[in-house]
Order: structure tokens, then sequence, then C-alpha cells
């Protein structure tokens, strides 16, 4: 298992071509609520979360934790990345053995279609690959989630299983820097 508390955490705001990756801020909490209540960011996840249980429940600052990136776009946030610990629910030898860190990400509808996942998910992965070089990083979707399964396509993911979980397919796949 990867030892995440080898990375260098926060690290310095990463900025790309037209955005930054940075550590979480107070100012980011109405992004995260509205990233959880989203019935569109949330379709292949399980649903939304009540607006109300968000507001009681997200704390002050959200995602202060090691691999967690606010993504901002002209100083507002429209997604989420996360490099996390790798813990397979019902693990098959494939999903223990491909790597301990797991890469999620969530993003705005109104981002949606103009490359900011690709280009944030990118550096965060590049990022990553230079604090722990070698180490392979993991990916679920649902196959029916078409944008996750391009995007893991254009980021370089390679797929070793797919199986059903949560009423429907999954896809889980492998990236090495």
């Amino acid at each position: 298992m990867t030892d995440h508390g080898a990375l260098a955490w926060p690290p310095a705001p990463i900025k790309t071509e037209r955005l930054v990756l940075r550590e979480s801020e107070a100012r980011d909490r109405a992004a995260v609520i509205e990233l959880n209540a989203s019935p569109e960011v949330n379709t292949y996840l399980g649903g939304p979360r009540p607006r109300a249980e968000l507001e009681r429940t997200v704390p002050d600052v959200p995602g202060q934790r090691r691999g967690w990136f606010a993504v901002e776009l002209d100083g507002a946030v429209i997604g989420t990345i996360q490099l996390k610990p790798h813990a397979p629910e019902s693990p098959s030898n494939h999903r223990l053995a491909a790597g301990g860190t797991e890469l999620g990400y969530l993003f705005l509808p109104q981002a949606w279609g103009r490359g900011y996942a690709t280009e944030a998910c990118t550096a965060a992965l590049d990022w990553f690959a230079g604090a722990l070089p070698g180490e392979p990083v993991v990916l679920y979707t649902q196959t029916a989630n078409a944008g996750s399964m391009r995007l893991a396509a254009k980021l370089g993911f390679t797929e070793l299983e797919r199986f059903e979980a949560w009423g429907a397919e999954q896809w889980f796949g492998v990236h090495f820097a």
C-alpha cells in the first residue's frame, strides 16, 4: 500500500494553462456542497446528498486531507480532485494488487465538456508521479458514465477489470507514471 504520509502536503499550488489546483480553503465550502448535492454530478455515484444534510456536515474548510485539491478557474472552484488511499470494497486480486492510490474527481456541470477535468487530472497525476515515482494510480467508474470512460482513456488508464457492483457494471483501471 502506498504511504500517503510520504507526500508533502499541502503542495504549492499547481498551475496549468487555465487552472489552479490548490489546498482547500473556507471559500470552497459552497462549491463542495454544490458538487455533492448536484443530481447531475452524482448520477453515477449513488445520487445526490440532501443539501440540508451537507450544510450541517461539511466542515468550514472542506477537504483538509492529503491528496485533496480544489480546482479553480478564474478564481472560482469548478471541481475537486482526490488522490486517496485505495481500499477496494470487495477486492479481487486485480484490485488489491493494482495500486495503493485511487484518483477521484468531481466537476460542476457548467465545467463539463471543456477539457478542464483532463487538464486538472493530468496535472494531479504528474504531481503524484513526481512525489511518488513509479507508484500506480487506480480509477473506478461506471461503464455507463461515458464522460468518465473518455477521461480514463485520455489520461492513459488501462482497463484491468469490469465487475458488477451497486447495481451497475463498473470499470477498473490503472495508470502508470
